[in-house]
């Protein structure tokens, strides 16, 4: 994953070899229920009435130094709480699978599979927000941010300082996600758009399920 390599400070320095695994983990769903107005309103009625969804994303990677973004783009599922499947497929292909104990980061092109911890992994980083495990107030402070691209957008800061994290910042059309940004403390913007959305589909079950491939590098747990 050449620019989009953490999810947080103490998690960068194990995923060196990954390339463009989006903050994903983090970004995509604020999944407690809040009791604020506007984005943060509208955000709360989108997840409290999705628990399942499936959509293409699109994410640049924008460096500090402001050069040509590295981009990429897939499709994510995900099975509140804690299940999820991301899946780069252009420009190579790389798979992240959560089961809600686990994750598996599996680079096909260096043959190599990490396994970590839930709760390891995420912490109070934009991940956490995925997993519908974490209470949102308690690590972060939300406020509302003036509509812009014809999107509501809202913006949370991590708490802990040690997240690696400055703010991720969410973009919503009505009730429904369309963008996310994060900005990570080494300078860094990822930029997802999604699209062709569906939510409370039946998703298979083997969708969140990961078995390396025999003859990769198995790293971690």
């Amino acid at each position: 994953m050449a620019g989009g390599k953490c999810w947080g400070a103490k998690v960068m320095s194990e995923m060196k070899n990954w390339r463009q695994i989006p903050y994903f983990l983090g970004i995509l769903a604020f999944l407690p229920v809040l009791a604020w107005a506007g984005a943060v309103e509208d955000l709360k009625q989108f997840l409290n009435e999705t628990k399942t969804f499936r959509a293409e994303f699109s994410q640049a990677v924008v460096g500090k130094s402001g050069r040509k973004p590295q981009q990429s783009s897939g499709v994510v599922s995900i099975s509140r709480p804690g299940k999820l499947r991301w899946e780069i497929t252009k420009p190579y292909q790389q798979l992240v699978v959560g089961d809600g104990e686990k994750f598996w980061i599996y680079d096909q092109e260096l043959a190599q599979v990490t396994i970590k911890k839930a709760g390891q992994t995420l912490g109070s980083t934009p991940a956490a927000l995925l997993s519908g495990n974490n209470d949102l107030e308690r690590n972060f402070n939300l406020k509302e941010l003036p509509d812009a691209e014809g999107l509501s957008w809202l913006e949370a800061t991590p708490k802990n300082a040690d997240s690696g994290f400055d703010k991720v910042r969410i973009g919503l059309a009505g009730k429904v996600i369309k963008a996310m940004e994060l900005h990570d403390s080494f300078g860094q913007i990822t930029h997802l758009r999604f699209s062709a959305m569906e939510r409370n589909l039946r998703l298979p079950a083997e969708n969140f399920r990961f078995i390396p491939p025999a003859g990769v590098d198995v790293l971690g747990e």
